[in-house]
């Protein structure tokens, strides 16, 4: 059977020659990369080191702001938790579009640390509204606040627009943290240029393997967080434990080479989304797009979320698997919670939602037109 892979938000096919890298470094490079006593252990360490330089230099910081985790959900579990726990933060802020790592994280820590949760309202089609944002940061200018919005949402696509977020949170002397897993890796972006305190990353969003991520604090802030696993002075002493040499080098290799051809990527990976959008309005006029998703200046390319009329269907993502067709209704983390998702039920009405059914397509590298157009083919099917 012919197949068309479109949830590339969900996790990305690994890159062959990242195979290769991880391959060699599990024949050749077993060593602890604590035993720097002898030269097994030192070459393992070298890998780890050469790494974390190579993605500093990719993202434009400095090696010693990377700190390596086993996914994105750790590492915006560490940010959340070491804030409130060293960087003395009272007030959180953040948006009810946020991953699931985040709004649980922020629910939990609420109850546990008895911090100030706001929830910054939302403007037409999800977009945040940085004017109820300011009154939030302004009422609660007494506490240390941490402001925390994703760059790119993982089932809508809409882009935040970072430098209103910067520019407010320097106003009000709030910490920046910023969820970049569907950017980092997909975009360039520089941690000099723009002014986040925090970013996460993952590697298998873009082309890498999966259970290893990186976060980004800035240096000064590093060196006020303690442990969050203890038990060795791996990671600066913020993560215990001996490292994923194989899923570290692994995201390295995948980071650069995916900076090699950032342009030319998103040229065709937006060719794709135009001819999807096209090709989807010629079998639903009146489609409705969720989010910013159709809009080619306010949402990642790679993202295109709409909903599609069919009755309330929960096996409507089998029947396109059925037919060849791999897509999701939203975050692959909430895959198995059967209620509809929290993005989606933030900006669309009930009675909408009660006959129609929301579609995440994900483009990647690997993508081409044949994939858009079999799963065309399959929705005409459906509606039939």
């Amino acid at each position: 059977m012919i197949r068309s892979y479109l949830d590339n938000a969900a996790t990305t096919p690994i890159r062959s020659e990242v195979i290769k890298v991880i391959v060699d470094t599990l024949k050749y490079s077993f060593g602890n990369p604590s035993s720097t006593h002898h030269s097994y252990g030192r070459k393992a360490r070298s890998i780890i080191e050469e790494s974390r330089i190579n993605i500093a230099k990719i993202i434009n910081a400095t090696p010693s702001e990377i700190i390596f985790t086993s996914s994105g959900t750790e590492a915006n579990n560490i940010i959340l938790k070491s804030s409130i726990l060293d960087l003395n933060i009272k007030h959180i802020l953040t948006s009810p579009l946020e991953h699931s790592s985040v709004l649980q994280t922020v629910l939990d820590l609420s109850q546990r640390y008895k911090i100030i949760v706001n929830f910054i309202q939302l403007k037409e089609k999800g977009g945040i509204d940085f004017n109820h944002m300011e009154e939030l940061l302004k009422k609660n200018s007494s506490f240390k606040t941490l402001v925390s919005l994703m760059y790119a949402n993982n089932e809508i696509g809409n882009l935040l627009d970072v430098k209103k977020a910067f520019f407010l949170c320097k106003k009000y002397n709030a910490y920046f943290h910023s969820d970049t897993i569907q950017f980092i890796g997909n975009f360039p972006i520089d941690m000099k240029k723009n002014c986040f305190d925090f970013v996460t990353a993952s590697a298998h969003k873009f082309y890498g393997p999966k259970g290893i991520g990186f976060l980004f604090a800035r240096k000064e802030i590093i060196k006020k967080m303690k442990p969050f696993i203890s038990g060795g002075f791996q990671e600066y002493g913020i993560r215990s434990g001996t490292e994923n040499i194989y899923g570290i080098i692994g995201l390295s290799e995948a980071l650069k080479l995916n900076s090699f051809d950032f342009k030319n990527h998103l040229n065709k990976i937006k060719k794709l989304k135009y001819y999807c959008i096209s090709e989807l309005k010629k079998i639903i006029p009146d489609i409705i797009f969720n989010g910013f998703s159709s809009s080619f200046e306010k949402s990642i390319p790679t993202i295109l979320n709409f909903l599609f009329p069919t009755k309330k269907d929960h096996l409507l993502y089998f029947h396109l698997d059925l037919m060849g067709v791999s897509v999701s209704r939203g975050s692959s983390c909430d895959s198995n919670v059967k209620k509809m998702s929290h993005v989606i039920k933030s900006i669309t009405s009930e009675s909408l939602l009660n006959k129609m059914m929301p579609i995440r397509i994900s483009f990647g590298i690997f993508n081409e037109k044949k994939d858009i157009d079999l799963l065309i083919e399959a929705l005409q099917k459906i509606r039939k």
